[in-house]
């Protein structure tokens, strides 16, 4: 069934991992601030709202925390929500060595710092990713994981098979890096646009999406989908201990049975964790939070009800 979806342009798909972001900024909810100082290889700053057990935002590719507003007020009553926004992403300021890697670390870092407890982490596309990644790496130290369109490997975002592998991909990989680390602002604009209609369905939601996307940086957003072509997790999330929900968008698709076959693909990709859920928006594109707002929100509030 899989093999009968109609495949995408390498921009076309692009333009799909170009958005596997979103997260930070913009909080002052109920007065409270906390933001982390700005130092060398700072991989991200993050803004607290709220009190109560510690929830953790991570943003996707180019985003920032414009997208989560809604959720952030709801959330704020009853916890407290760490917003994280990635350096070189929307309006936060590149560095010089950008790195997903480091990233991990430096949340993980952040978790131990501020004596978080096994705080829930919420993530949309690459944030989704890294939450599976932090979980994997440090089970322990994370509570409850959703992922909002973001998978444990990217590679069959571009295939459509969930037999693609980190090798099948290595000179896409590096044809990307190379591509973005060469291309102006005003080219990633018209990148992204090309793929827009993926990502949202009304014209407010894409005019909040490219906002973001006009000042992100080109070289940063290439390093990232390199990363994610060179990471599968698909494995490595057999150690997460911690209960996880994904939550996934199939709107973009015309027909039940292209729909039918984007559940499987995504199911398939928790094959190593059986007792993770997968919840399916068929009318919901990439950002959920803008095109489907209440039903996101209620599988948030719902998830974290049941098990922070």
């Amino acid at each position: 069934m899989l093999e009968k979806i109609k495949s995408h342009s390498l921009c076309s798909v692009l333009s799909v991992v170009i958005f596997i972001g979103t997260i930070v900024f913009q909080m002052a909810v109920n007065g409270v601030f906390a933001a982390e100082s700005s130092a060398t290889n700072k991989q991200f700053v993050s803004q607290v709202s709220g009190s109560g057990k510690p929830v953790i935002l991570i943003p996707g590719l180019m985003s920032d925390g414009r997208v989560w507003d809604k959720l952030i007020s709801s959330l704020a009553k009853t916890y407290q929500v760490h917003t994280i926004n990635i350096a070189g992403f929307a309006r936060t300021p590149a560095i010089d060595n950008p790195s997903l890697s480091t990233l991990k670390q430096q949340l993980f870092a952040y978790i131990t710092k501020h004596k978080l407890h096994k705080p829930a982490v919420i993530g949309h596309s690459l944030g989704g990713f890294m939450g599976f990644w932090l979980a994997s790496n440090t089970p322990t130290a994370v509570g409850p994981i959703i992922s909002v369109d973001g998978l444990p490997f990217v590679g069959p975002v571009f295939t459509r098979s969930n037999s693609t592998t980190v090798e099948d991909l290595a000179a896409q990989a590096e044809q990307i890096k190379n591509m973005y680390s060469n291309m102006s602002q005003q080219q990633l604009v018209d990148q992204s646009r090309y793929g827009l209609s993926i990502q949202a369905s009304s014209d407010e939601a894409k005019a909040k999406v490219m906002s973001m996307v006009q000042t992100s940086e080109p070289k940063t957003v290439g390093q990232a989908i390199y990363t994610l072509m060179k990471h599968d997790l698909r494995q490595d999330i057999a150690n997460i201990t911690s209960p996880v929900l994904l939550l996934g968008a199939s709107g973009g698709f015309s027909t039940d049975e292209q729909k039918t076959a984007m559940q499987i693909l995504y199911k398939q990709q928790l094959q190593a964790l059986p007792s993770a859920s997968l919840q399916m928006n068929t009318h919901a594109r990439h950002f959920i939070m803008l095109d489907d707002p209440k039903w996101f929100e209620k599988q948030v509030l719902t998830f974290l009800g049941k098990h922070l």
